[in-house]
């Protein structure tokens, strides 16, 4: 059954956790599935991907944030039978959104993919079902995390996962071995095989989601009975709501993340044009789309389960007037992902090579030194992550449109301009064009939230403090793989000896800096543990 309300911190870190091991799963599934696919097939998955992701940035990617929104709005002044007129129309627009989206995805696919990679098509086009699903999907999420009850989208992110990875790869080795007769027909099949585990994933988490909603239905009409509000809203009205209140989120969600698309295609291109060969080409979009990225989105992915738990939080302030609390939440929110992306984006970088390699044992050296010099986005699109969500919650969606139009316009210049004047840093322009991005969406974000919250950055606290802590860990990080490498050349061993000791480290190292208490500890992700394992530590008493 549905909870009722429950704090930030607790709604938050369930979504971390589920987010977390779901981005586990697809970290390990990775390896087996490059060793199917090749680099070249991962390249033609990537690109497949990015329209995917475009398209469903368009139709569904927004839909949770927005059906959280609206219908928490009405939940908050009791409103039951306004909340579930909401819930309907919200399906009936992800219907018809996601089946335009799927069908421009497979009958006009091959005009969004770049030119020299039109081998592609077919992977885009096992995707194309997928967005339809998705936006049902996205709706059911809203729905239940307006409700302040993140178990049920936590739950369906982890079956999702592990469908993905079973038919991603088990797909992709039936496809090569019934259709391929070549290098090249294998990349294709491959890559499609990849595409119909993505497909998988997203039918099973809306199965799971239709079930818990089957569970909850008895509830939620008795609530609507109670009902005593007597302006009820129309359909149409409802529908209207809707529209307004998911464009002006869809359109900023599509600038916020049109990046990975157009820098792929630029890239691309004007390498084409460079004459720097497709397969070359691919190979690198192939490792920076499937590694390098894969890899800094399980830290990103904590931001995005905190901006999603603090959406229905600081909408119910908002709409009472409590300023001074949302600016709390929002402080609450960006201490607690820094407490998470900092030490991981500085892991990331000391030990980037290592990672790779373990994790990706075919990966050339390209996926470590994007590691080694990409890992400080984590904390940049971390932080815009978490500020777009709030500026969302308080109605003030056209402000991250407008930011994020800005910072699209200077990512571009800047992957263009590093592409043509100097193609020999390949996808290296692209990485740079994404933390150039990051940045600016950052600043952007800061200005308008100190406008209209009058919110001011805690940085010392928020940042300073966490970036100490995870310095010190970085070191011992750092001289623990290498001391031990010496004596033990077990790179999986080294590895991960050095990172349970560097994680103690720093738990123990942000205690120190930042005087947390034993009862702020408990509020953070895991906090129980982590108190039960510092108290073992003689860190608290």
């Amino acid at each position: 059954m549905m909870s009722e309300k429950n704090g930030l911190v607790k709604n938050a870190s369930f979504l971390m956790m589920a987010t977390l091991i779901s981005r586990v799963i697809g970290l390990l599934y990775r390896s087996p599935l490059g060793v199917v696919l090749g680099t070249v097939g991962l390249g033609y998955y990537g690109y497949a991907n990015n329209v995917y992701v475009i398209l469903l940035l368009i139709s569904a990617y927004s839909i949770p944030m927005a059906v959280s929104k609206v219908v928490s709005e009405r939940l908050a002044l009791k409103q039951y039978r306004n909340a579930q007129k909401v819930f309907h129309g919200a399906l009936l627009y992800a219907m018809i959104v996601g089946g335009v989206a799927a069908l421009v995805a497979f009958f006009f696919g091959n005009y969004l993919l770049p030119v020299n990679q039109q081998q592609a098509l077919l992977a885009l086009r096992m995707l194309a079902p997928t967005i339809f699903f998705s936006a049902i999907l996205g709706v059911m999420r809203g729905y239940f995390q307006a409700h302040s009850t993140m178990m049920p989208t936590s739950i369906s992110q982890i079956l999702e996962q592990i469908a993905n990875a079973i038919v991603s790869i088990l797909a992709a080795w039936l496809l090569i071995k019934k259709f391929a007769v070549d290098e090249e027909t294998h990349a294709i099949y491959g890559a499609a095989g990849g595409a119909m585990g993505t497909g998988a994933g997203v039918l099973t988490g809306l199965a799971f989601m239709l079930i818990v909603y089957a569970a909850n239905r008895k509830s939620i009409h008795k609530k609507i009975a109670r009902d005593k509000h007597t302006q009820e809203e129309s359909m149409v009205g409802v529908m209207k709501i809707i529209f307004l209140m998911v464009t002006p989120i869809i359109f900023n969600t599509f600038v916020y993340n049109a990046s990975s698309y157009l820098d792929s295609k630029i890239f691309s291109d004007i390498l084409n044009m460079k004459g720097i060969a497709a397969k070359v080409v691919s190979g690198q979009w192939g490792e920076y789309s499937n590694y390098y990225i894969t890899l800094i989105n399980i830290p990103l992915a904590l931001s995005s389960a905190t901006s999603s738990a603090m959406m229905p939080e600081i909408a119910t302030r908002f709409i009472k007037n409590e300023y001074k609390e949302a600016n709390e939440k929002i402080n609450e929110g960006i201490q607690l992902t820094m407490f998470l992306c900092i030490p991981a984006a500085v892991g990331l970088a000391v030990l980037a090579f290592q990672i790779t390699k373990v994790l990706f044992p075919s990966s050339g050296t390209l996926s470590g030194q994007l590691l080694l010099a990409g890992s400080i986005t984590v904390i940049f699109s971390a932080l815009s992550t978490i500020t777009n969500g709030v500026l969302q919650a308080i109605g003030k969606a056209r402000i991250p449109l407008r930011n994020s139009a800005i910072s699209l316009v200077l990512n571009v210049i800047t992957v263009a301009v590093c592409s043509f004047a100097a193609p020999q840093m390949g996808v290296f322009s692209v990485l740079i064009a994404s933390l150039v991005f990051a940045v600016a969406m950052c600043v952007l974000n800061a200005m308008s939230l100190k406008k209209y919250l009058g919110h001011k950055n805690d940085f010392v606290n928020g940042y300073g403090k966490p970036l100490a802590a995870a310095a010190g860990m970085g070191v011992v990080a750092w001289i623990v793989y290498y001391g031990l490498h010496l004596l033990v050349p077990i790179r999986i061993v080294c590895l991960g000896v050095s990172v349970i000791l560097a994680a103690l480290v720093y738990l123990i190292l942000y205690v120190i800096v930042t005087k947390t208490t034993v009862e702020q500890m408990r509020r953070f992700p895991m906090g129980n543990y982590v108190v039960k394992v510092l108290r073992i530590l003689k860190v608290f008493r």
